[in-house]
């Protein structure tokens, strides 16, 4: 190759691709990434695979074809594959834990930069496809033959208290094959593992960033005290900006039912307006405060009283089901005090605070964990009687504050299965209806 040869354009290709290849690898502080410089000076400047591929395609132009279609393929593959780890990923709404602020059935775009895109653990996966492959197989998608430690890029901001997360379920990470929406320590909790196993196994094992993703409100970060007092959040002995979209569930008596076109109209989701004719009147039906108003004024209510959980828990919470998973006296409304721990903080072990604090050190952190009958603590085999946290942990939970399994359920959420920030809403579909009446027209491209 003759470098006189080289057109200017060529080079100012280059020079402008390699800077910007430069700061990429400035931003990820990971220097192996420069080892992409010399790809980038093949497309731009030498373009000798180029040459030699137009050489073997010009003997036949069914080769030329499949070619052709084989580089547009496998550059959509790779751009969309790096928009979906370092920019923006697609996520859909599965339940109706985060109603009426995010509905069942939304589409959303979420934000990785808002609070720094994760370096790929798992980078063995089939493009486009989270963690099983599509239809009925569940087979996984990933292969765990790789696999590499957490690291976080420096995204525009932290997890803030209130912010909507998507992050990668904290119990995710065993799966019961038959039932993989279910979590398996509850499971494991109200029966046992032997049986869980016979009856809904065999078992996967997935990675932290191959688990399920979930969404919900973080309402406390790292170093907050919260506290749930009669169904409604207190951080640090503030109480909680109440966002028009958090409900919790009334008892409302009425002399009739109330018009289900009405209810529809209200934003009510169907399968949470049951009406009981012996009460008579909804024995849980959710309402923000704006719909508890509106409900108040209509003729045929008599009376709307809020259902909140006193100790002991209503069926069918427990102490085996709420976390952490031993007799408390807390409730899903009446829940703390709880610290949510901090990185660089230490707590001083004890055998009431243990069962807070066991998953952490053991799981997210990657600890031995030993309690001697002498009332000891060994930590990788040594004898301490505090623990340092080397992550922040957040406690996340559903705006649908009574049909929601959250932080309440399974505890903190570590900082490395923080996923991202949802920005957008691009598409809403109601699966009770049909084409094109089950499009939500108001929720389209919808920021949040």
């Amino acid at each position: 190759m003759n470098f006189r040869e080289i057109d200017r354009k060529s080079w100012v290709r280059f020079a402008i691709w390699a800077a910007l290849w430069l700061l990429w690898t400035a931003w990820h502080g990971n220097w192996w990434w420069l080892l992409g410089l010399p790809v980038i000076f093949e497309l731009c400047v030498s373009r000798r695979l180029k040459g030699w591929l137009e050489k073997i395609s010009a003997k036949s132009r069914g080769l030329k074809v499949a070619l052709g279609w084989l580089d547009a393929i496998v550059f959509a593959v790779v751009v969309v594959t790096f928009i979906n780890i370092f920019f923006f990923q697609a996520f859909k709404i599965p339940s109706s834990s985060m109603e009426s602020s995010l509905l069942t059935g939304d589409y959303l775009f979420v934000s990785k930069t808002a609070y720094g895109p994760k370096m790929p653990q798992t980078p063995l996966s089939v493009p486009f496809v989270h963690n099983t492959m599509p239809g009925k197989s569940g087979k996984e998608s990933y292969s765990t033959a790789l696999q590499f430690g957490y690291k976080r890029i420096k995204g525009f901001g932290h997890v803030k208290r209130d912010d909507y997360v998507v992050f990668s379920f904290p119990h995710g990470d065993t799966v019961l094959s038959k039932a993989p929406a279910e979590d398996y320590y509850t499971h494991v909790r109200m029966t046992s593992r032997d049986y869980a196993v016979k009856m809904y196994g065999p078992l996967k094992v997935r990675p932290v960033d191959k688990k399920d993703h979930y969404v919900k409100r973080c309402v406390a970060v790292a170093g907050d005290t919260l506290h749930v007092i009669d169904g409604w959040v207190y951080v640090n002995g503030q109480p909680q900006q109440r966002y028009p979209g958090i409900q919790n569930t009334y008892q409302v008596i009425t002399t009739s039912p109330i018009n289900p076109v009405t209810l529809r109209e209200m934003g009510f989701n169907a399968g949470e307006t049951w009406y009981s004719q012996t009460l008579p009147g909804y024995p849980a039906l959710p309402l923000t405060d704006e719909r508890l108003e509106k409900i108040k004024a209509f003729s045929n209510v008599e009376s709307v009283t809020p259902n909140i959980d006193v100790y002991p828990p209503d069926y069918p919470d427990s102490e085996a089901m709420l976390f952490p998973f031993v007799e408390t006296g807390w409730t899903r409304d009446n829940y703390g005090p709880l610290w949510i721990p901090a990185k660089g903080e230490s707590v001083r072990l004890t055998a009431d605070n243990l069962p807070l604090y066991r998953r952490i050190i053991e799981v997210y952190e990657g600890n031995t964990l030993e309690e001697l009958p002498d009332g000891r603590f060994l930590i990788n085999g040594e004898e301490t009687d505090t623990y340092t946290f080397r992550m922040d942990y957040y406690f996340m939970m559903g705006d649908n504050r009574h049909n929601s399994l959250d932080s309440r359920y399974w505890g903190f959420v570590p900082e490395d299965h923080i996923v991202g920030k949802p920005r957008v809403i691009w598409m809403s579909t109601d699966a009770n209806l049909k084409f094109p009446r089950n499009i939500r027209w108001n929720r389209l491209l919808k920021f949040l």
